[in-house]
């Protein structure tokens, strides 16, 4: 994104107006010293005082001099005061060396006096205007007492009196405005160059992915999430760079209709929705919006579950109390002893659905209620042996070998026991229903350490999960079962989350599958 240059400030602006003014000075004092020194001085008449004009000359021009260099430095206002105090003696002495050229100086002088007022307040500008102009009177009194020459007209010192205190007066006000021109502008340079900044970060840390083609095909612009979904790509224009994605910006380009067929530039990398825009309404340049569909995704699993947390009260009324009847008078016909053995086998199989939908009911009730954790110390060898007992008890395990693995006598941690207990029971039946081998027992361990802090390893020999189904284990509602929901592992993360610990997959050189719980030490703060 091009950047915008930094304004001029209104005191490099204003130094810069002093420079050529001092400049102008040192112009002044030359050509004066050419009219005093030279044979041109001859056209304006013999002068009054030959060795008064060439000293006032010789000290002005090193006065000018002066000034031009230091003009650079100083403060506006001093510098310029000095300087037209300078002008006003100058022109004084010189109008009483040079009486023919008397109209010309007082006509510098009247500049002189104009753009010193552009850097100095009003009421200076004015003094300094008065000043002049007492000046020329004071050098007419000089004159008529020495009786020397003709004497100027009154007249015309007045109106050139009055002319310092006009042009002062119009100056200031015009500098005065200057001055608040270029703050303005100064303001709106850098509220721009703000707005510019931002909306680069903003483009730059957009999640949609925005790449700007000028009419030629040239990727002229492309933020971060744009190259993260395009991937390592190389090319300065767009058909080197995709060709697929230069194929339908020229197809939306001739016909305005834009394909939305999700594509994918590569295949470890994620599938893409192109929109295009045209910059402006007669532009050739376009704007092209990568949607990552998992961004999509999500937000739909969101919507998804919100949706289901505001129908899960109903849903208990709806479901589970029915199921409760069902339950209760399966029970009942199991009780009974004129129920054949035939038909005891159909009532254990109604038993057997009633408690997987019941299961079910829990998942989603369990998701809608997230209740707030309650941390306390917890011992974890010591619980999770107590887990594997009551675990067995109440789900025989045939077979199967479920136990205890850890090199310390005691681990420490800080957790919900409730919720840690909700977890391990959502992992250790995934791990015995399908962490084993074609016709072998199951073989789960829950392995105990502190490597970097207190740490669950539920673990089984299983087959293992395959890259693809990794990556999306924790989403809610994915499920390679035909009897699951889905629901599961989110569920756990979700309880683990609350419990400031963390629930992630970690693959098993040897075959199986490692699901490993990171938890807060005793000492942690969680929240209240």
């Amino acid at each position: 994104m091009p950047r915008t240059h930094a304004p001029v400030s209104t005191e490099s602006a204003l130094r810069r107006e002093l420079y050529f003014f001092t400049l102008y000075r040192a112009l002044e004092a030359g050509l004066l010293a050419l009219v005093v020194f030279s044979v041109f001085g001859d056209f304006f008449g013999k002068p009054r005082d030959p060795s008064l004009g060439q000293a006032t000359a010789s000290l002005y021009l090193l006065a000018a001099l002066a000034l031009f260099l230091s003009g650079r430095k100083g403060p506006l206002a001093r510098e310029a005061l000095v300087g037209v105090m300078i002008d006003i003696v100058a022109a004084t002495l010189a109008i009483h060396a040079l009486p023919g050229a008397a109209s010309g100086i007082a006509l510098m002088l009247l500049f002189n006096v104009g753009a010193a007022s552009l850097f100095l307040p009003l009421p200076l500008g004015l003094g300094t205007a008065g000043l002049a102009g007492a000046a020329l009177i004071g050098e007419m009194v000089w004159s008529a007492m020495a009786a020397s020459g003709n004497p100027r007209s009154p007249a015309e010192l007045l109106m050139f009196a009055i002319s310092f205190l006009a042009v002062a007066t119009l100056t200031n006000l015009l500098g005065r405005q200057m001055r608040a021109s270029q703050a303005l502008a100064d303001r709106r340079g850098a509220e721009a160059a703000s707005l510019s900044e931002m909306s680069e970060l903003i483009i730059r840390r957009m999640r949609t992915g925005v790449v700007l083609i000028d009419g030629d095909g040239k990727v002229r612009i492309a933020n971060e999430a744009a190259m993260l979904l395009i991937g390592n790509q190389s090319g300065d224009t767009l058909a080197r760079f995709t060709p697929e994605l230069d194929r339908r910006l020229r197809r939306w380009r001739h016909d305005g209709v834009a394909d939305e067929t999700p594509m994918k530039f590569a295949p470890d990398l994620p599938e893409i929705v192109p929109r295009f825009t045209r910059l402006l309404a007669d532009s050739d340049q376009t704007l092209v919006f990568l949607d990552d569909t998992t961004l999509l995704s999500r937000r739909a699993e969101s919507l998804t579950l919100a949706t289901l947390g505001r129908f899960s009260a109903s849903l208990a009324h709806e479901i589970r109390n029915p199921l409760a009847a069902i339950s209760y008078a399966t029970q009942l016909l199991e009780e009974s002893r004129e129920i054949l053995d035939a038909d005891r086998r159909l009532l254990e199989i109604i038993h057997q659905q009633t408690m997987r939908m019941n299961g079910i009911v829990e998942n989603v009730l369990g998701l809608a209620r997230r209740e707030r954790a309650q941390p306390e110390y917890v011992e974890l060898v010591g619980f999770a042996r107590r887990f594997i007992e009551e675990y067995r008890t109440n789900h025989p395990l045939e077979g199967d070998t479920l136990q205890v693995a850890s090199d310390h006598l005691a681990v420490p941690a800080l957790a919900d026991p409730r919720q840690l207990h909700q977890v391990l029971v959502a992992l250790v039946h995934n791990a015995l229903t399908y962490g084993r081998m074609p016709g072998q027992p199951a073989r789960v361990t829950l392995h105990i350490a502190t490597p970097h802090g207190p740490q669950i390893d539920v673990m089984d020999r299983g087959p293992g999960i395959p890259e693809t189904v990794a990556a999306q284990l924790f989403r809610p509602f994915f499920t390679t079962s035909g009897h699951g929901t889905g629901l599961g592992l989110y569920i756990a993360r979700e309880l683990c989350r609350a419990n400031q610990a963390t629930l992630e997959y970690v693959p098993m050189p040897g075959g199986g599958c490692c699901f490993r719980i990171r938890l807060a030490g005793p000492h942690s703060l969680l929240p209240a």
